[in-house]
Parts: structure tokens; C-alpha cells; sequence
């Protein structure tokens, strides 16, 4: 087992849904990757949810506001990069026109965070760590294998991010943009077309590597959860689907022909 112990600068590290229905989450996603349940009081009131295989942390949970419930808001993921200054990070993130939703804040003695909205409105968080690293796990089935920015404003919102974190970007044949860190590709970005509902908002979406697609969305269908994208070749990479939990929350389960990068300061357990 490949466990991560330290990300690199601008590279992403965790991930976690916010949920009108904790319980029922905890549930369908135990049921679906067969994650461990670690819930943890904060300080602030409340859980706050480790989701664990083997007991290393692979995203979170967390119950969602009481005036989100009240609009009706579905349940969301929201995806995190690590960099150890999470204060001038936000200073670039206004500098780049983007918005910093809150100021940087500690949480506990997990860390240092912030959450942003890129220029085009795609939201994200910046964690800089010290009791908590991220994901220990990633890259390997039914864990976080990719982020990837679904945006209508490709162009704004490449040179925000090239700009804030000092990405750097490609483009392949398809149109489909990879943002790499000191050389390793670690994010990709989609244009949103006619495909996309208008209702799509730009956004960061989190794929799930699975060994078997097919098999894990008749599951995922079987717990309470909508394919909104069947099983579906992502030309020789491999196969995909898009999965919508029981309350709303969107994601993507993924299966590669051949075999995936390590994960990022990772040490053999």
C-alpha cells in the first residue's frame, strides 16, 4: 500500500462532500467503496466525518448548514490544494479575479484553510496542513484519482490557476487541458458544450478510481443512487461513469486500461 505522507505545493490533496443528510451519505458511500466510518467532534459544534480504507483517511463528510438545507441545496464535493501559505494564496486568488469566499482560518490543529471561486464561479478550497495531510490514500480503487475543472470559460479560468498556483497547462488533440506541478500531471480541465445542462454550473468534479465500472454504478443504483452518465469509454484511458448520490451529490467512477501514476510523497506501508 502506497501511503501518502506529504503533498507537494499546489497539488490537490482531499476532497469532501457537504450533505443535507449526513447519515444517509455515510450509508450509500460505505455501501458503494466500502469505506470506514471515523467521526470526529469540532470544535465549533458538530462532526466532522473521516471516510477510511484500513484505516487511512480517503475524503470527508460533513453535515451541511441549516440555511444550505433550507434553499433546498443538493449535496456537494468540493476538492482542496495543499500549499503551505494559504494567506498569500488568498491574496493572489483576489489579485488573480477570483474571490475568496472566507479568509484563511485555523481549523483546530488539522490545518490552515480557505475557500475560493475561481473567476468563471468554480469553487474550491486551499489547505495548508499540520496535523492533517489529506488523502493517505489515493490512486488505487475506491479512492480520489483525479480532479477535473468542467468550465464554460476555459481560457479565464486556465490562466487564473496558472496564475494563482503556478500551474503549468496542455492541451491534447481532443481540446482536453492537463495542469501539471514541477512536471507531474495532476488535474485536467473540459469545455462544458450542449452536453452539459444549462443548470451546470463551472465546477471542480472528483473521480473515483473502481475496478469495475459497470458492476460499481449497478451498485451505486442499487444503494439509492442515479447514473446520470452510463458506463461510457474515455477513449483508450478507460471507462468512466457519472454517479449522483441519494441527496444530490455528483461524482465520477473511473476504471484505466493500463496502470496510474503513484501517488504524490508517498512511502510504502
Amino acid at each position: 500500500m502506497q501511503v501518502v505522507k506529504r503533498y507537494p505545493d499546489g497539488v490537490f490533496c482531499w476532497v469532501d462532500l457537504t450533505t443535507p443528510d449526513a447519515d444517509g451519505a455515510k450509508a450509500f458511500y460505505a455501501g458503494l467503496f466500502g469505506w470506514e466510518i471515523d467521526d470526529q467532534p469540532i470544535d465549533m459544534g458538530g462532526t466532522y466525518t473521516m471516510l477510511q480504507i484500513e484505516g487511512k483517511n480517503v475524503a470527508g463528510l460533513g453535515e451541511m448548514q441549516p440555511d444550505m438545507k433550507a434553499q433546498g441545496m443538493p449535496a456537494f464535493w468540493t476538492s482542496y490544494v495543499k500549499h503551505d501559505h494559504v494567506d498569500s494564496i488568498a491574496a493572489k486568488m483576489a489579485e488573480a479575479g477570483g474571490s475568496v469566499m472566507f479568509p484563511p482560518m485555523d481549523v483546530m490543529d488539522s490545518g490552515r484553510m480557505t475557500m475560493g471561486m475561481d473567476p468563471t464561479g468554480a469553487m474550491f478550497g486551499v489547505w495548508q496542513p499540520t496535523g492533517h495531510i489529506g488523502a493517505e490514500l489515493v490512486n488505487m480503487p475506491n479512492t480520489l484519482v483525479w480532479n477535473e475543472l468542467q468550465s464554460r470559460q476555459p481560457d479565464v479560468a486556465r490562466a487564473f490557476y496558472e496564475t494563482v498556483f503556478g500551474w503549468t497547462s496542455n492541451t491534447d488533440e481532443n481540446g482536453y487541458v492537463t495542469f501539471a506541478v514541477d512536471g507531474r500531471i495532476q488535474a485536467g480541465m473540459i469545455t462544458m458544450d450542449e452536453n452539459w445542462g444549462p443548470d451546470v454550473p463551472n465546477n471542480w468534479a472528483v473521480y473515483f478510481m473502481v475496478e469495475d465500472v459497470a458492476a460499481k454504478a449497478a451498485l451505486a443504483e442499487e444503494l439509492g443512487g442515479m447514473i446520470l452518465v452510463p458506463p461510457t469509454k474515455a477513449g483508450q484511458m478507460g471507462i468512466f461513469s457519472v454517479v449522483r448520490d441519494p441527496q444530490g451529490g455528483v461524482f465520477t467512477i473511473m476504471s484505466f486500461s493500463g496502470p496510474v501514476d503513484p501517488p504524490p510523497g508517498y512511502e510504502r506501508a
